[in-house]
């Protein structure tokens, strides 16, 4: 419980925060170049609960799509762990320093989902792993794809990473019977993040992006996202941009009529975190679908589910599914420019998940392993 006076500090403070995160988003250098990299490191961190099961697996795929350039030194991949939720409470940090340096140590990462302690769990509070992630390595674009050819589905969500109603979400405050949060968007933040949505549409061929808000009635954060989407859209001539409230996006993508009208959609960060969900329902759910989220410096590729910790308490990490850490190794192939690589892996993947299925994941004993469903995926790619 915080007094009056309390509460005004507390929000001083957060708005300090937020203006030396703004400065260093103005020096942000250039993406990097990930072929003029002599080894690139690919940093593997299995997180909690059934993470480290479908994280493994992940990797043994990859290192076989990558072999050729695993033998020639040009790709290495580093363990990284610590990340459990036993390790962050001990530490009281949401990312311990040692994993943190890990991390930073490395180009790109596969990651496997984390435990967020709520209210009632047995856990003191603490920020969300992913949140501090993103912050720490300014991985400010999480995207999304979703895609079911035979329903006219191909949408690309971008979603925010770094601002709304995460950026603070551990600062909230109650004074009396009043209970505050925050939400927070900033001119170089939303700018960033709507440029990218629109550079994918135009470097992929398409001509429609979707502005996700409420802005009708959260009037200044959303409100900023959208006029500065206005004033982008004029960057981009041949792309037509349309705006929705999020509520009506939500209703749309059910509707077989008019969710075919969406191609890429930008959106603020929890907005974008309910709306991808729905979406992946479209595709078999959030465990067949990945995720990227993307920086400058770094970039971080994850299963967009939880860490089913109620899995490991039953002994049934090993039928995991690893569908949506497998698809996430797809984007960190495009992401470092190994296209053929991941076209090859998509394939397989859409071979085994959606046209031949000798295997199935159930999650129990009715269906395959975690392991041997890599194994049905690999030798798909040994057949192509």
């Amino acid at each position: 419980m915080f007094s009056s006076e309390e509460a005004g500090q507390r929000l001083a403070g957060i708005l300090q925060e937020q203006k030396a995160r703004v400065a260093a988003m103005l020096r942000q250098d250039d993406f990097v170049e990930y072929g003029a990299l002599p080894t690139l490191l690919i940093g593997v961190c299995g997180g909690d609960g059934i993470g480290p099961m479908i994280t493994r697996v992940a990797e043994e795929v990859l290192r076989f799509v990558l072999r050729s350039e695993v033998e020639a030194g040009r790709v290495a991949f580093r363990p990284i762990n610590g990340l459990t939720i036993e390790n962050r409470i001990a530490c009281g940090k949401a990312i311990p320093g040692d994993v943190l340096a890990a991390l930073k140590a490395c180009h790109v990462i596969l990651k496997g989902p984390t435990t967020t302690p709520r209210a009632g769990d047995p856990w003191p509070n603490i920020e969300s792993a992913n949140v501090a992630m993103r912050k720490e390595l300014d991985l400010f674009a999480n995207v999304r794809p979703v895609k079911v050819p035979d329903q006219g589905i191909d949408w690309v969500f971008f979603r925010e990473n770094t601002e709304g109603a995460y950026a603070a979400g551990s600062l909230g405050l109650e004074v009396g019977d009043v209970a505050v949060d925050f939400t927070i968007a900033t001119t170089a933040g939303c700018r960033r993040l709507i440029r990218l949505a629109f550079e994918h549409a135009k470097k992929t061929g398409r001509d429609r992006v979707s502005i996700v808000t409420k802005a009708n009635v959260i009037k200044t954060t959303d409100g900023k996202f959208l006029s500065i989407a206005k004033e982008l859209a004029k960057d981009y001539p041949g792309i037509t941009m349309d705006d929705w409230y999020v509520d009506i996006v939500a209703a749309k993508l059910v509707d077989p009529k008019r969710r075919r009208d969406f191609q890429v959609l930008a959106l603020p960060n929890l907005y974008g975190d309910i709306i991808t969900d729905e979406a992946a329902e479209f595709q078999g759910g959030v465990g067949t679908a990945g995720s990227a989220n993307i920086g400058a410096r770094y970039a971080m590729f994850e299963a967009i589910h939880g860490s089913a910790p109620r899995m490991v308490e039953e002994g049934r990490d090993v039928y995991a599914d690893p569908c949506s850490m497998l698809r996430a190794s797809v984007m960190l192939l495009e992401h470092i420019g190994r296209v053929r690589q991941a076209r090859a892996l998509e394939r397989a993947l859409d071979i085994c998940m959606l046209e031949e299925k000798k295997l199935t994941v159930t999650g129990r004993d009715t269906g395959c392993t975690c392991a041997e469903f890599a194994d049905y995926v690999i030798s798909k790619l040994n057949a192509s």
